[in-house]
């Protein structure tokens, strides 16, 4: 399996990815989103030594023909592009279904046609909702609190689809909440940080009391490639799980603690959620993926959260801190 496809490979989560699998030395075929400007993205920050050992294909995950002619040849691909943003989805539900729904379908599609050798799908944990049970395993209850939610679940069950009505080697992988460097400043971590960084006495959040599991993104992607080594996963929906939580109100105060001490919390009306949206409670059971894989978590939140700030203490200046970036 040594030649691998990554879609989303522009993105945060995939550019680590992509990193970590041409320092493994697989060849690597990376999907980017089509763009005028010709943006790669976050492919765009690799050394040239780096990026001499890639293949960058610039197409829409929505394209059936470009997601196919990117899958020819490929012996194992990484299904990541996707639409993301929680507040943007309540905005934007349509892109959303193409994207996240019919961007997977055309990844199934081509690998049933192709005869990919294994696909990895992502999912999320935001598909399972406000805990009923912790931690929450993959037995858990699916409910579509968001509209991104309920499209991740919709991809899902077609690719288990695929794998039961076609025999198409799957598995679906779902990390709990992912940070690291490269994060987009919509999400929780990145949009402290910056705003400490910036030196602003008043941070603006949303609601405090939601607890998440988070994992550092280096040990994401660790998770993504131990699962893609064994045939023991194929069919299966496998969490990526510190299972440990903190509470947004923790997490600010650590972060306030380390960058900037005299700083408040704001509760900004416009960031919350709306309320049967928000998910109060996530906390994820990694019993699975240590049973099938030699995977574990070696980043402590503590050490994860140092490596992130010292990313936006060199790249702050690419974030808006002062939008509110839905």
């Amino acid at each position: 399996m040594d030649k691998v496809l990554v879609t989303g490979a522009d993105g945060f989560i995939g550019s680590h990815l992509v990193e970590e699998l041409v320092k493994r030395g697989k060849t690597v075929r990376a999907f980017v989103y089509y763009n005028s400007f010709n943006s790669w993205g976050w492919l765009d920050s690799f050394s040239p030594k780096v990026l001499d050992e890639i293949e960058v294909i610039a197409g829409d995950i929505r394209d059936p023909n470009g997601i196919r002619t990117a899958m020819k040849g490929i012996d194992e691909v990484y299904h990541l592009a996707a639409l993301i943003a929680i507040p943007f989805s309540y905005h934007s539900p349509d892109t959303y279904v193409d994207t996240n729904i019919k961007g997977t379908l055309n990844v199934l599609q081509a690998a049933r046609d192709l005869e990919t050798p294994r696909i990895l799908v992502t999912s999320t944990s935001e598909v399972y909702g406000t805990a009923q049970y912790v931690p929450i395993d993959e037995k858990h209850p699916f409910q579509g609190q968001s509209p991104y939610s309920a499209t991740k679940i919709g991809a899902d069950r077609l690719a288990e689809s695929f794998y039961r009505s076609f025999s198409l080697p799957i598995t679906i992988v779902r990390p709990f909440n992912t940070y690291g460097p490269r994060q987009s400043a919509r999400a929780v971590i990145p949009t402290i940080i910056t705003q400490l960084l910036s030196g602003k006495k008043e941070i603006h959040l949303g609601s405090l009391t939601p607890t998440r599991d988070f994992n550092y993104v280096k040990d994401t992607i660790n998770g993504f490639i131990e699962i893609a080594k064994t045939e023991k996963t194929i069919g299966e929906e496998i969490n990526i799980a510190t299972q440990q939580e903190i509470s947004i109100g923790e997490l600010a105060d650590e972060l306030i603690r380390q960058i900037n001490p005299k700083a408040r919390i704001i509760c900004d009306e416009e960031r919350l959620r709306p309320e049967k949206s928000e998910v109060n409670r996530l906390l994820g059971s990694n019993g699975k993926i240590k049973a099938l894989t030699n995977w574990k978590s070696e980043y402590t939140l503590e050490q994860g959260l140092n490596e992130t700030i010292v990313f936006f203490e060199e790249n702050g200046g690419k974030y808006k801190t002062d939008i509110y970036n839905i």
